[in-house]
């Protein structure tokens, strides 16, 4: 008995090791694309895990319209990108930059038309304040927390300051979305930022000494 006690233990010990063995196959046989789609899915939901929704059904409609949407960005990019390096490896020197500039046109205004759709999509369903929340998902809050720097930074702004420097920092949300990167979705919040400095310098603030407060 306790010698086929032992053979049984060892059977199910080797079946334990084969089941860890598919999984690990399993996970070392993931596409990349298929890698790529596991990333921007857990990136969507973790924008609409943050949100509240009417329906569940509501909720996976939105997180799927975001998974397209990165996608999309991602394809148009990567095709653009493709298409400069041909260009470059080439293309005659003297027409290089007009063709870079038109490729570059060219995925401007896919994107562009990408982010009209990407929009529309979600309108069906949500309210203007969720779409919002959406956008800062995409964005990573820059623009509510930078909004909310500037008024912990000069208290005494007006209402007239506070609703251009809002407007201000929507309009870059709304370029900072289809960055294809953290790095180029920041530039323009701080392109942005600039704009918002000059504006207050020039209403007689000392954004320095402010900042230092």
């Amino acid at each position: 008995m306790r010698f086929l006690h032992q053979i049984v233990v060892f059977v199910f010990t080797l079946i334990g090791a084969g089941t860890v063995f598919l999984s690990s196959a399993q996970e070392k046989t993931e596409t990349p694309e298929e890698e790529y789609t596991r990333i921007i899915t857990q990136r969507a939901d973790k924008i609409v895990g943050k949100m509240d929704f009417k329906s569940d059904t509501l909720k996976t409609e939105t997180r799927d319209f975001i998974v397209g949407f990165y996608r999309g960005l991602n394809r148009i990019q990567d095709f653009r990108d493709a298409k400069i390096f041909v260009v470059k490896e080439n293309g005659a020197s003297e027409s290089l930059n007009e063709e870079i500039e038109n490729i570059t046109k060219e995925a401007e205004g896919k994107t562009n038309k990408l982010h009209c759709e990407f929009l529309k999509n979600l309108a069906q369903g949500l309210s203007p304040e969720q779409i919002g929340q959406v956008k800062d998902g995409l964005t990573y809050g820059v623009a509510p927390n930078t909004f909310k720097v500037y008024q912990e930074m000069i208290p005494d702004l007006t209402e007239a300051q506070k609703k251009q420097i809002w407007e201000w920092l929507v309009e870059a949300r709304e370029h900072a979305m289809d960055g294809g990167s953290s790095k180029e979705k920041h530039a323009w919040f701080g392109k942005y930022k600039g704009r918002i400095n000059n504006y207050l310098s020039a209403e007689g603030y000392d954004l320095k000494k402010a900042g230092k407060e």
